[in-house]
């Protein structure tokens, strides 16, 4: 029971860490400095799926579901086991790729006009360190 509960734990967080590759750079609008944060997560994310590293989630979620007496994820991960085929069909697997590499660089292009304009604002005011 444990360990069934630690993976799908484990399947909640990669999802959320999915999700955050996707669509971190909006929350990069209100805080900034996770800009940090969102470059690594998109490097990681896009690092497994080009170069196809294991995910240390997925690892982790397949010992919990071994230890729980589950058969753990197929070859290709998270993704394919729980999102295409199931919220996307397969046919749309690289439009939805591209969709989230719109969204990375549409929320790091804001990200960028918004933080130039802000610097030029407070250089204008008087407002910058020297």
């Amino acid at each position: 029971m444990v360990y069934r509960l630690l993976a799908d734990a484990t399947a909640f967080v990669h999802l959320l860490f999915v999700l955050y590759v996707a669509f971190g750079g909006f929350l990069t609008w209100r805080w900034p400095r996770t800009i940090i944060t969102h470059v690594l997560a998109v490097v990681w994310g896009a690092g497994s799926v080009i170069v196809g590293f294991d995910c240390p989630l997925t690892s982790a979620e397949n010992w919990a579901r071994d230890k729980a007496g589950d058969s753990g994820l197929p070859p290709g991960g998270f993704i394919e086991h729980y999102l295409t085929g199931v919220i996307y069909p397969e046919s749309a697997l690289g439009l939805v790729r591209a969709g989230v590499v719109v969204c990375v660089v549409v929320s790091w292009s804001v990200l960028w006009v918004r933080h130039g304009r802000t610097r030029v604002r407070k250089g204008a005011l008087g407002l910058t360190r020297q």
